[in-house]
């Protein structure tokens, strides 16, 4: 009696204790979205979305500029960076030689946990300081090092996850290595393996640090090869400033931010939530 009374106790203690968390959790969550929708939604308008930054002194204005640079740093950034992780996630799940394949998932896993600055301190290193200038396509490169692992780690657990009976049936039809992995193992596992290209892409959607190095800003439009604004530069350049009606801008562009990155959770979560495609026969 004892011992039952003594695990109801503790099953009663734990759940309360669970429950808890999981209210603090997403209370953050709400609190901040809470934060943004009040703050930023007061200065959102069809002129944020449209308008340039205006001087100082001048009201309105808005950060058009921001959140096209935005889409091409980041564009750029997956053009580049989810063929290479998706292609080496293929080698780690299919290919795996122990003594490589050790050696490349323990340089992603190292990569994956690099601060973002560090990154943008390497990309001005590699980047910007031979090219004499900073740009979109040294801001892309800085945030292509940062999906690489990603979608190289998310892409080898989900093509894991393909059951093997999958890749004996096409290789007992005759078909070659490369060709089951094709037509077969990548289908199966496309659902699971694009919605890790997704959150990769939200992830480093919201970064600064790498592109105060090496995109570093604009004031006006900006083109591949010069100077170019992103969101999360100018919500750190207007949040520090001393100026009130910069700090609403800012309030509106960490709204618009934080709507991209969750639009594309929301997104990766429907295609996940459709299962892993099995090809039928």
């Amino acid at each position: 009696m004892n011992r039952l009374l003594w695990r109801k106790i503790v099953n009663g203690v734990m759940l309360t204790l669970t429950g808890i968390c999981t209210v603090v959790t997403v209370s953050a969550l709400f609190v901040i979205l809470g934060c943004l929708v009040y703050q930023g939604g007061k200065s959102l308008s069809w002129n944020f979305f449209t308008q340039l930054p205006v001087p100082v002194g001048e009201l309105g204005g808005g950060m058009a500029n921001a959140i096209v640079g935005t889409a091409q740093i980041v564009g750029m950034a997956a053009l580049f960076g989810i063929p290479i992780g998706f292609l080496a996630g293929v080698y780690l799940a299919e290919y795996d030689d122990k003594k490589f394949g050790f050696v490349v998932r323990y340089v992603a896993d190292l990569l994956n946990g690099v601060p973002s600055i560090v990154v943008g301190i390497l990309a001005w290193t590699l980047v910007v300081l031979p090219m004499h200038h900073n740009s979109a396509l040294a801001g892309s490169i800085a945030l292509a090092v940062m999906l690489i692992p990603i979608v190289t780690r998310q892409t080898e657990q989900f093509l894991r996850e393909v059951p093997l009976s999958l890749r004996e049936g096409a290789l007992a039809l005759g078909a070659s290595k490369w060709k089951m992995i094709a037509t077969v193992v990548v289908p199966a596992g496309s659902k699971g393996v694009l919605t890790g290209m997704i959150l990769g892409v939200a992830r480093i959607a919201g970064e600064s640090a790498p592109l105060i190095f090496t995109a570093l800003g604009n004031q006006y439009w900006g083109g591949i090869n010069e100077p170019t604004s992103s969101l999360p530069v100018m919500i750190y350049k207007y949040a520090t400033s001393p100026f009130d009606d910069w700090h609403q801008q800012a309030w509106a562009a960490g709204l618009v931010l934080i709507g991209m990155v969750l639009t594309a959770n929301i997104l990766a979560r429907l295609v996940l939530a459709r299962g892993v495609s099995v090809p039928r026969g």
